[in-house]
């Protein structure tokens, strides 16, 4: 394992801090704050976004920049020459959140303590790219946050520190994100003061109690009514805000947002039949009970409440959603 024990970690560890997207931003923030000395961010390169194809700077970016902290962009983290860059900076620690890459050994191998990272759930539950949406999709009652060294495996690391946070009911994968990136901050803060304080033990996962939680795909977004109601929602809340789940209606592509069972026992229910409306939601048949979408949109067009999008839009009583005519 690559890392010093933390029984000898400094109060005031130098550091360099790998992430890129606006769930890393908190915890740089934390750092920031705190006084921590973090001698570099490392963030993906810039790229094109939008229908525009504006180059952007990542979240992660713009906060170093704005906090005058000195900004790295590999093109690859393993690459020599970048490693080489690292290595003239002697840094105690590497921390990572959501950086986007795969660290190889001579990274891992370079701080004297080691490279710490955070991840989005309670591993060895939910291992991979995209454990927020899964929990979300499993329809799990509680996930969490982890900080664990970084070994060569997928979030195969021992754990040095854990948070379990409750998924509240009918919370979509966006609004869990947010929560879970707030209290990632807090967390590692936490962590790097216990670590300083001899209190952290590290705990080897137990890989056969591992799940796991592999990217989700642009294109599995297309809900399939035939699921028990429970499962749809499940899907469609786990998909917001991206990339969004859909369905047709007739010829048109539909998305769909922040769902929820109305009826998890309906009987006689058609897949994909629209029942009318019902507390502000636009109510489904499923294979088993019923759900309600929130909010629909289509696409290039605003994202409304859905008594808004139906005085605009006429999707009657028995209209059967997911069927091109």
């Amino acid at each position: 394992m690559a890392g010093l024990p933390f029984e000898n970690f400094p109060a005031r560890p130098k550091l360099v801090f790998m992430g890129t997207p606006e769930f890393a931003v908190p915890t740089l923030r934390a750092l920031l704050d705190h006084g921590y000395p973090v001698m570099a961010v490392v963030s993906q390169p810039d790229k094109p976004q939008g229908r525009g194809k504006r180059v952007v700077a990542s979240p992660v970016k713009r906060l170093a920049l704005e906090r005058q902290v000195p900004v790295l962009q590999p093109e690859k983290a393993s690459a020599p020459e970048f490693c080489d860059q690292i290595q003239t900076l002697s840094p105690d620690l590497i921390i990572v959140v959501a950086f986007g890459q795969i660290l190889r050994k001579r990274l891992l191998d370079i701080p004297r303590w080691g490279v710490v990272n955070i991840h989005a759930s309670l591993l060895p539950r939910l291992r991979g790219a995209a454990p927020i949406q899964w929990a979300v999709m499993n329809n799990e009652t509680l996930t969490g946050l982890t900080v664990m060294r970084m070994d060569e495996g997928m979030d195969t690391g021992p754990i040095l520190l854990q948070e379990a946070v409750p998924v509240i009911d009918d919370e979509t994968a966006g609004r869990l994100h947010d929560r879970l990136s707030i209290l990632a901050g807090d967390l590692m803060v936490r962590a790097l003061g216990a670590m300083a304080e001899g209190k952290v033990q590290e705990n080897p996962q137990n890989s056969a109690e591992a799940t796991y939680a592999p990217k989700i795909d642009k294109d599995v977004g297309l809900v399939d009514w035939s699921r028990p109601g429970d499962k749809v929602s499940a899907f469609i809340r786990a998909l917001d805000p991206k990339p969004g789940a859909y369905t047709l209606l007739k010829n048109q592509v539909l998305k769909l947002f922040s769902s929820t069972v109305v009826d998890g026992n309906q009987a006689g229910t058609i897949p994909g039949l629209v029942r009318g409306q019902k507390d502000g939601c636009l109510v489904v048949d499923t294979g088993r009970g019923t759900v309600g979408i929130r909010e629909l949109q289509f696409p290039g067009k605003k994202k409304l409440q859905a008594p808004d999008f139906l005085r605009g839009v006429s999707i009657p009583e028995g209209t059967v959603l997911g069927s091109e005519h």
